[in-house]
């Protein structure tokens, strides 16, 4: 597989919505596979299709943190079915690195897509996966997650020091 650029807010194929994906082609494999190297070589836990200059409906997802196994998400045309709930955090984008500002979101998510495979699914998520969700679709559709942030962005930095202040 192979690392691809990733687009930053500014770039004009993050305003566009994605077009549904009808067929698994070689294509489309070696998209996915490559997403998933481009996402964790950045240290994301998503990325959407826009985001590697591609406007197709597909994103990854892999929440699983620090010493825990890779646990790796493939969404294929996703669309969100339910969603309750509220949370509200720091929310960053590989889109826009160095940034994060606070978002709300659903804190729980019901999402109907299809696999790697082309097979479908549901699946139900909490928390950091049902934000990864959300925010993931948001690129699909040709959003992003600055037009939801409550104030200011700040760096990245400055949160850390924030954090370590508090600690």
């Amino acid at each position: 597989m192979a690392l691809r650029t990733i687009r930053e807010y500014g770039d004009e194929i993050l305003e566009k919505p994605c077009k549904e994906v009808k067929h698994l082609t070689p294509g489309l494999a070696l998209l996915i596979g490559d997403m998933l190297d481009t996402m964790y070589d950045a240290g994301g836990v998503g990325l959407a299709a826009p985001q590697v200059g591609v406007l197709k409906r597909v994103c990854v997802i892999d929440v699983a943190g620090g010493d825990e196994e890779p646990c790796p998400y493939v969404f294929i045309n996703p669309e969100i079915i339910e969603e309750d709930g509220e949370q509200e955090g720091y929310e960053g984008c590989l889109s826009l690195p160095g940034k994060s500002g606070i978002v709300k979101r659903p804190n729980h998510v019901k999402v109907r897509a299809l696999d790697k495979k082309m097979q479908p699914f549901e699946l139900e998520a909490e928390e950091l996966l049902a934000r990864a969700i959300c925010h993931e679709v948001d690129h699909l559709n040709g959003h992003m997650y600055v037009e939801l942030v409550e104030g200011e962005l700040v760096n990245n930095e400055d949160i850390e020091l924030e954090e370590e202040t508090e600690s």
